[in-house]
């Protein structure tokens, strides 16, 4: 490797591991597009989608545990809904993973799309409240806990991903965890879901282990900075910072997908986006006790 390649490697990896720590995420949602398009931008040669798949699944691992260390000592982290959704995370993602050699990089950039644009949707459905409830007193439906995590660690582990950009908005809607614990806990699953993924890619022969450590030592120090700055912002913040990423994510990679799904499904979403923004402005208001609507969720 040249050095301007390990050092745009390094910068790629700090950016990730600080949005992992920031957003509870393990960076893969924005790594695999910097990873496919950056390169090329400063005139390197460009890095295929399933070389940035597997060096994202060691980086999403790495962020992910340096953020989980901040997250734990904030206590945001639910020990219960680890181990359901770890457990069916990682069999998805060992499966996910182990075939992901079998499939072909356009298969896995569309793979990558679809659940981008799923987690987009989702993120922008309004929620009734958002109690800021203590991690003891969280009660949720362990066997659907378990089912999602299964599917998005099946399809996580197909093309690197630790899962958290569509791990989160499920929480907050499906099971309806509060936004901190469901930050929190996300970094946690996505640590088991990366290591499952890394296993099944590495036993494969997947990982060009030079270029992905160069990526690990940006994403250490990243996740650090971005998880003592979480804690510092307001719920409402953390929803719109993650929206906003997932949002221009999906737009992107279905731009490269298809130019005519892309305009059609940017036009969807500002339709979608204004039909939330005049639904708020019409509901009554709540007493002040009630907790205030988010804008994006």
């Amino acid at each position: 490797m040249t050095t301007l390649l390990l050092f745009v490697l390094f910068t790629l990896g700090l950016i990730g591991g600080f949005f992992s720590g920031l957003l509870g995420i393990g960076g893969g949602i924005i790594m695999v597009p910097l990873l496919l398009y950056v390169p090329t931008l400063i005139g390197l040669e460009a890095i295929s989608m399933k070389t940035a798949a597997a060096i994202t699944i060691v980086q999403s691992m790495a962020g992910s545990f340096s953020g989980l260390i901040v997250h734990k000592k904030n206590n945001f982290v639910h020990s219960k809904l680890i181990i359901y959704m770890g457990s069916g995370v990682v069999l998805g993602s060992l499966m996910g993973s182990y075939f992901s050699n079998q499939i072909q990089g356009e298969v896995m950039l569309g793979i990558f799309a679809t659940m981008a644009l799923m987690a987009t949707v989702l993120m922008f459905i309004p929620s009734k409240e958002d109690e800021e409830l203590p991690v003891e007193s969280l009660k949720f439906n362990k066997t659907l806990a378990f089912i999602a995590a299964l599917l998005v660690g099946l399809l996580g582990g197909i093309v690197g991903q630790g899962g958290a950009f569509i791990l989160i908005p499920l929480m907050l809607h499906v099971l309806k965890i509060p936004t901190r614990i469901a930050l929190g806990s996300s970094v946690a699953i996505t640590f088991l879901s990366a290591s499952a993924g890394f296993i099944g890619k590495w036993g494969t022969g997947q990982i060009p282990f030079e270029m992905a450590l160069v990526l690990v030592a940006g994403a250490l120090i990243g996740a650090q900075l971005g998880g003592h700055l979480s804690n510092r912002l307001q719920t409402a913040s953390l929803r719109t910072i993650l929206s906003l990423l997932i949002t221009f994510t999906a737009l992107k990679m279905w731009f490269e997908l298809s130019p005519i799904v892309g305009y059609l499904l940017t036009l969807g979403l500002v339709v979608l986006l204004l039909i939330f923004f005049l639904s708020s402005k019409t509901k009554p208001k709540h007493s002040q006790q009630q907790t205030p609507q988010d804008p994006f969720l």
